[in-house]
């Protein structure tokens, strides 16, 4: 772990610590005016639409890595649907609402790619490596968000309608929502905006580049703010459990398909384990906030496992070093 890297992680503590420390203080308000949740909606319903409409409205559809992204989609979206299906079989025993599979899920499955990401992987891996980390980066929240925005709105229609409700009734009002969703239109709009092959005017270029600036502090501060309010669950098990699913079993799991899957070594293998294995991102805090389910253990598991990356990133890189030679070739030009 370098230096910059060291910097890069205490930066993100310290922006969380500020929020902590405005929400400590009630600077904005007492938690009857819930201040989080209003800077969680303002980041879920203005900025994040902005920043997913650019990314998509800008993406290169037609030099994607499709094999690289096969690679880490596939177990991670199988790591992301067999933890909702866990929690999902045991919701009605615990007494979770209907939004805690889905929250869970994507809990243990985000990762927060850019702000720990792009350092660990510039400072470890050099241009080649950053390279295609970015190009996973601009299809890592809106594939993840999208399919867990389905699954929480299946959930909530069906709860909403009763279990006895017609299957086709259920669907149809999931999809609306899901469709008419601040997450998932300006995925849609920005697809449809990047097919028609326009680029985007420069001023709507950067009033979106502007507004999507926005998001990665203000989540950042609404984890600190969630803890001052908040504060940890009586138990950690969870968020414990949650952590160690995305800093040890998720990263595994991307090695295994990814290596002996698809036949990927040196810096694209390294790639993908880095993006895997990376802290829980701070969408999954917006996430949460969104559907006003686990905001605590989800705050627990940010805290958590950005605090434990310091020590598994590195183990990660010794594992990839022992399984592909070729990376210590690789570390040896990035430096």
């Amino acid at each position: 772990m370098t230096w910059p890297i060291l910097f890069k992680l205490l930066a993100i503590v310290l922006v969380a610590g500020l929020g902590w420390v405005v929400g400590r203080t009630r600077w904005l308000g007492d938690a009857q005016v819930d201040p989080a949740r209003v800077l969680a909606n303002t980041a879920f319903y203005l900025f994040a639409p902005a920043l997913f409409f650019r990314t998509t409205a800008r993406v290169d559809l037609a030099h994607l890595p499709w094999g690289m992204l096969a690679a880490f989609f596939a177990p991670v979206l199988a790591v992301m649907l067999g933890v909702y299906a866990v929690q999902r079989a045991r919701r009605g025993r615990l007494g979770l609402p209907a939004a805690a599979p889905a929250v869970r899920a994507i809990t243990a499955t985000f990762g927060n790619s850019v702000q720990i990401g792009i350092p660990v992987v510039a400072g470890v891996l050099g241009e080649t490596g950053l390279g295609l980390h970015l190009t996973l980066v601009s299809v890592h929240a809106l594939t993840l968000l999208t399919v867990c925005t389905t699954l929480v709105e299946l959930d909530l229609a069906r709860e909403h309608a009763g279990e006895q409700a017609h299957l086709g009734r259920v669907l149809l009002g999931t999809l609306r929502k899901t469709v008419i969703h601040p997450v998932v239109l300006p995925v849609l709009a920005g697809l449809a905006w990047n097919l028609t092959g326009w680029g985007l005017p420069a001023p709507v270029d950067e009033t979106l580049q502007l507004l999507g600036s926005a998001v990665v502090p203000l989540c950042l501060t609404l984890i600190g703010m969630s803890l001052a309010y908040l504060g940890l669950p009586e138990r950690l098990d969870g968020a414990i459990a949650l952590s160690l699913v995305k800093l040890l079993l998720q990263p595994a799991l991307v090695l295994g398909v990814a290596h002996w899957g698809f036949g990927l070594g040196g810096v694209p293998l390294a790639v993908l384990v880095l993006l895997a294995c990376l802290p829980a991102g701070s969408n999954s805090m917006m996430f949460s906030q969104r559907y006003r389910t686990l905001e605590a253990e989800t705050t627990a598991v940010n805290v958590l496992s950005t605090l434990a990356c310091i020590a598994v990133i590195p183990l990660w890189l010794v594992v990839l070093a022992w399984v592909d030679p070729a990376l210590a070739a690789a570390n040896g030009a990035a430096g």
